[in-house]
């Protein structure tokens, strides 16, 4: 499992992008982690899934509503990963009204989740392998927070707490 210190796994995730620009077309578009991570602080959070009860009604909404709070606090980027494809994140999105706040990337074959060792088996339920529920605080492509969720709950994750520890 990943761990503070740790740098983020090389993968690559996909966002889907509703405008043209910066290279970046209509559609999904392919984010290198490490590229993107370089040189930047990032408060990343990961969720098992893009419409869910918990991660629809409070992490994502913490994360969008304190984004001001995060970039007075040395905070380059937010981002949100999840195992859905690009097209479900992109939907969420707009769902979400995240627009340039939070990114929303999709790490559709979990190859991001596996990497980092933050997998949630939720196979008996329907949803397969997932992410598990966390936060983390990224200085340069390295972990130097990490709040791992404990199955089914939502204490540590949240934005206020990643936001504390950015101001820290």
């Amino acid at each position: 499992m990943i761990k503070v210190g740790d740098t983020l796994p090389s993968a690559t995730l996909q966002e889907y992008s509703e405008v043209e620009g910066e290279g970046c077309s209509i559609g999904p578009n392919p984010v290198d982690v490490t590229k993107a991570a370089a040189g930047k602080t990032i408060a990343l959070f990961a969720l098992p899934g893009a419409f869910t009860p918990t991660c629809s009604a409070k992490h994502v909404p913490g994360y969008v509503q304190h984004f001001e709070d995060f970039k007075a606090a040395g905070v380059d980027e937010i981002w949100c990963v999840s195992v859905n494809d690009a097209f479900v994140m992109g939907a969420w999105a707009r769902d979400q009204k995240t627009g340039t706040k939070v990114r929303m990337l999709a790490d559709g074959s979990g190859n991001f989740a596996n990497a980092t060792g933050l997998t949630l088996d939720l196979t008996s339920r329907g949803m397969g392998v997932r992410s598990n529920r966390y936060s983390m605080l990224v200085k340069d492509g390295k972990v130097a927070t990490l709040n791992v969720e404990a199955p089914g709950k939502f204490e540590v994750s949240d934005a206020d707490t990643l936001l504390a520890q950015a101001k820290g």
